[in-house]
């Protein structure tokens, strides 16, 4: 009598079953769902926060194009809206050693700079002199000499002999400058540019100060006096200096018997600068970095006089960082 409700009760009992069974692979489908959704909704956003950190980056490095904008300019630095910013730093890239412009003609007094400052970064003696001979054969369009420590050619090293350096990163290829050129920051104080030459003391580093064989004391002191207050350069608070000054805090008047040095530097003098523009939009940051020369014109003005027309900018290089 009691079989037929056992057998109700079996089938009610794996109905349920599956019916949990079902609920919870529905459930599953959901969660899944949910996540995939979630998912390209934090790729979406992070999508568009790397384009409009780009963005940001873009704008800071067009804003810093603008004649009138000078390295102090607090135009350079911008908060739009909650999330969004730029920061443009601006240096002058004549401030930095121009590798063609020291190897050209192989001037001791300009070759001695270069040599002095691989020195202050650690570089011994014997490496040094297979450095600069491998630089020097490199850019020596003289096929058929070779300086007496440079790297042989060989099957795989061949010295292309043009003359000069179309960039800083063609020091990779040099012969002897591998373990230099691997180092963080190696770069930091090198340039190809063309319209740089003499070394512009109003940005070049504390190491390039160095390498021009001035005493530490000196250095320091022309530092301190440059960078004004806060003791950055490029800000509001910054002095203004002119070239005998600087010349003079250097120890490199008029009385100074060092006219090699003297004939090799300049003091804002150049017009050519490196832009490095940081985009950011919450927590994604982007870089662009230029190096460009900020024309300059002088025209008639129409009631006789000159004016200062700004040209456009010439774009050396550009990249993302």
């Amino acid at each position: 009598m009691n079989r037929p409700c056992a057998n109700l009760k079996s089938d009610v009992g794996a109905a349920l079953l599956l019916s949990l069974w079902a609920l919870f692979l529905l459930s599953a489908m959901v969660i899944a769902w949910a996540l995939s959704i979630n998912s390209r909704l934090t790729v979406s956003s992070n999508a568009n926060r790397v384009l409009v950190a780009e963005a940001m980056a873009s704008s800071g490095a067009e804003v810093a194009l603008s004649r009138e904008i000078s390295p102090s300019s607090p135009n350079l630095h911008r908060q739009i809206g909650d999330a969004e910013s730029y920061d443009v730093q601006i240096t002058g890239e004549c401030g930095r050693l121009n590798l063609n412009f020291l190897t050209q003609g192989e001037d001791p007094n300009k070759l001695r700079i270069l040599r002095q400052y691989l020195n202050l970064k650690g570089i011994d003696l014997n490496d040094l002199d297979v450095m600069m001979d491998s630089l020097l054969d490199w850019v020596s369009q003289n096929r058929g000499l070779q300086h007496l420590n440079a790297c042989p050619e060989t099957d795989d090293y061949h010295p292309p002999h043009a003359g000069r350096l179309d960039s800083v990163d063609e020091l990779k290829k040099i012969c002897g400058w591998a373990e230099f050129t691997s180092k963080p920051g190696w770069d930091n104080d090198f340039t190809v540019v063309g319209t740089c030459g003499a070394i512009d003391l109003a940005y070049a580093s504390r190491d390039v100060l160095r390498a021009l064989g001035i005493p530490d004391d000196f250095v320091d002191r022309f530092l301190q006096l440059r960078q004004g207050p806060d003791g950055i350069d490029g800000t509001a608070d910054d002095p203004q200096m002119d070239q005998e000054t600087a010349f003079a805090t250097l120890g490199l008047g008029p009385q100074s018997q060092n006219n090699a040095i003297r004939n090799l530097i300049v003091f804002k003098r150049s017009n050519v600068f490196r832009i490095v523009s940081v985009g950011r939009s919450g927590d994604v940051k982007r870089s662009v970095e230029m190096v460009v020369q900020k024309q300059t014109l002088t025209g008639g003005a129409p009631a006789g006089g000159t004016a200062v027309i700004a040209g456009r900018p010439q774009v050396f290089s550009w990249k993302e960082l």
